[in-house]
């Protein structure tokens, strides 16, 4: 039995190996250029996410003018116009904030950390609507041309794409990007055919509709009132917020853009508005000039598409690729909240807003926990609201547009403040001035009209999310107090006696200590070792691994100043055990996995040091909580294990912290 399990572990480790691929090689010079975005690859990963929400925005904004359709018209141009002002602004985000991250470090940076948990947990619930909205989306899109006895499938269906997604996205970004490039061409072609058309068969439907317009708005202001009629217009247009809810994807996701990053982002950010201005505007247009009405079990894109290609060799089919394709842009749409929500994550766990092993990467240079968090609630979502797009995209815009107007309020404030030192700050201010009025406008009227529709959920989730990421703040700070007077008691330790300056001798006892960076704690550690184990050692190696995490693997230059750091810390801690009487050296690695490296380390060490044993540090608290081992990891157990499983001593020596 002992002869099979290795086999058996082995054949199980190569197939996860193969579906969610080997690791990335962190020493290649090209790694970064190679797994960084173009901006046509840019424009596909992230705005899909944007242009996807034609899909949906304004038919939800068409369904709300009711019988007072003839507003459509004011509504495809404001939809335009307000793609153009929103995205513009958040190019000038791009700019003063090019490694990314969004709305939360936007809001952190520049109105405090308060407003940025907040922007950052509607970021997080927003991203996980991107997901269960997109797909559910694309679920409508692709059984409308199904009977409806089979629409029950929906939400099992959409679970599967989900997981497919997961899958894709361990992988790494730009392989799931790459795959789903190609559907979001065909969308890109079959919608420019599909509109053009519409709109140029029905040319000479424009001067009756310009009459009916003038003719609805003296029947409306004579029945109504001009008050009534901008309510009416207002509603259908907060109602439609779906429409912008993707344009902050790519602010979110420079990271992984090519260098020049602010520049592929700015492109990106054309390419994005450009296509989903045309596509939301031309396609309330074509709701107009057709007069579309509601079909059930069909979205109004499949109503156009079947009237304008009923008549066209294969029409039906034609139809059908069209509406696919749209379905199918939906789910390269997911991606945005899969390559942003665990960046944001990422970002608030490095601040700790949330767990810290969620800034850590995967072996394929993936944030892991996080995709599979994203995941899993997008999951839950679906079976909550049954795949329900009316009910999504409430509980969607409402997170969006709180980010939105906590990004314009926090650039408003930011060239109020620079108007002395930047002689275009009126016109930069003037931009996110009107952006924010905008997005307050959609944001308020969308809470009072859909509270009891959804609303009132997503806020309660986003006011849960918030009350969280202030326990864990709560107690990393206690943690970090406790650790400060660790720091203020052992980093100066006084030493006498002669230092140390033999080499290290492979024959003699060895204590091999782990340590992170120079602190208190590493120091604790090592005198433990000397009180509980007075004069067994002569040698202390220390051993360190540099943690790649989503904080530090933005460039070359980051990673490198990483590594540097972790070599002065362990210079320091040779040093200190020389001061000491010790003979020391130090091994390091720079890694995305701790315990692998650190035990493929120890291993090493071992086989040239046998009289060695391996020591670490761990926190202990007075009363262990349910939520200790989430919010620390347990990498000095899973270390132990692996370590005494290959017959190396392994000693965890505990640290107390009071909190």
């Amino acid at each position: 039995m002992n002869d099979k399990k290795p086999a058996a572990e082995s054949w199980l480790q190569r197939c996860i190996r193969t579906i969610l691929g080997g690791p990335k090689h962190l020493k290649d010079p090209q790694l970064f250029h190679t797994m960084s975005l173009i901006p046509i690859l840019a424009w596909v990963g992230l705005g899909a996410d944007g242009l996807s929400s034609s899909a949906y925005g304004p038919e939800e904004a068409f369904r709300a003018l009711g019988s007072h359709t003839y507003l459509a018209l004011l509504l495809a141009a404001f939809t335009a116009l307000t793609v153009f002002i929103i995205s513009y602004a958040y190019s000038r985000i791009i700019e003063h904030f090019p490694h990314g991250g969004g709305g939360y470090i936007v809001a952190t940076h520049l109105l405090g950390e308060k407003a940025g948990v907040v922007s950052g947990s509607a970021l997080l619930v927003d991203y996980v609507m991107t997901i269960t909205i997109s797909i559910a989306s694309c679920c409508d899109a692709i059984f409308s041309y199904l009977p409806v006895s089979y629409h029950h499938y929906k939400v099992p269906v959409a679970c599967l794409l989900t997981i497919l997604l997961i899958i894709l996205n361990v992988r790494g970004v730009k392989e799931s990007v790459t795959v789903l490039a190609p559907i979001f061409m065909i969308f890109v072609v079959t919608h420019l055919i599909m509109l053009v058309y519409g709109v140029s068969i029905h040319a000479e439907r424009f001067a009756p509709v310009l009459n009916d317009f003038g003719s609805g708005i003296r029947h409306d202001a004579s029945s109504i009132g001009m008050i009534g009629i901008m309510l009416l217009f207002l509603r259908a247009y907060s109602l439609g917020g779906g429409t912008y809810t993707g344009i902050e994807a790519v602010s979110n996701g420079l990271q992984i853009m090519r260098e020049p990053r602010v520049q592929t982002g700015k492109r990106t950010m054309v390419y994005m508005a450009v296509s989903l201005a045309f596509t939301a505007g031309v396609l309330l247009l074509c709701y107009l000039l057709m007069a579309v009405k509601p079909v059930e079990g069909k979205t109004l894109n499949a109503v156009v598409a079947d009237a304008l290609f009923s008549s066209w060799p294969m029409g039906r089919w034609i139809a059908f690729i069209t509406i696919f394709s749209e379905g199918a842009l939906l789910l390269v749409a997911a991606q945005a909240g899969f390559v942003d929500g665990p960046r944001v994550m990422s970002n608030m766990a490095i601040d700790s807003w949330f767990p810290h092993r969620f800034a850590a990467l995967s072996e394929r240079l993936t944030m892991r926990n996080g995709i599979l968090l994203m995941g899993t609630a997008a999951i839950a979502l679906l079976f909550y609201t049954g795949g329900s797009v009316s009910a999504l995209v409430v509980m969607y815009s409402i997170n969006v547009f709180i980010t939105f107007s906590l990004s314009q309020l926090g650039m408003s404030r930011f060239f109020i403040r620079r108007r002395e030192e930047d002689p275009q700050w009126i016109r930069h201010l003037s931009v996110h001035l009107v952006g924010l009025v905008l997005c307050v406008t959609i944001l308020t009227i969308t809470i009072f009209e859909k509270f009891t529709e959804g609303g009132w959920m997503t806020l309660l989730i986003t006011s849960i999310v918030i009350g969280l990421c202030y326990l864990i703040k709560q107690h990393y700070l206690r943690v970090r107090r406790g650790m400060a007077q660790l720091d203020e008691t052992l980093l100066d330790f006084p030493t006498s006696g002669p230092v140390n300056t033999a080499p290290v001798k492979h024959a003699d006892p060895t204590a091999i200590q782990l340590v992170s960076g120079y602190s208190g704690f590493g120091v604790h550690t090592l005198l433990s070792i000397l009180t509980t184990f007075p004069k067994t050692y002569k040698n202390v190696i220390f051993v360190s691994v540099a943690m790649i995490d989503s904080g530090s693997f933005k460039g070359r230059e980051e990673m490198a100043a990483l590594e540097q750091s972790v070599k002065e810390g362990l210079e320091k801690y040779v040093n200190l055990a020389r001061r000491l009487g010790f003979a020391a050296d130090y091994r390091m690695a720079v890694a995305t996995d701790v315990v692998e490296s650190a035990t493929e380390l120890c291993r090493q060490i071992a086989e040239v040091f046998p009289r060695s044993t391996v020591f670490t540090g761990q926190l202990t608290f007075r009363l262990e909580k349910f939520y200790h081992k989430m919010l620390h990891n347990e990498t000095a157990f899973a270390i132990q294990r692996r370590l005494q499983w290959d017959g190396l001593t392994t000693v965890i020596l505990p640290i107390r912290v009071r909190i």
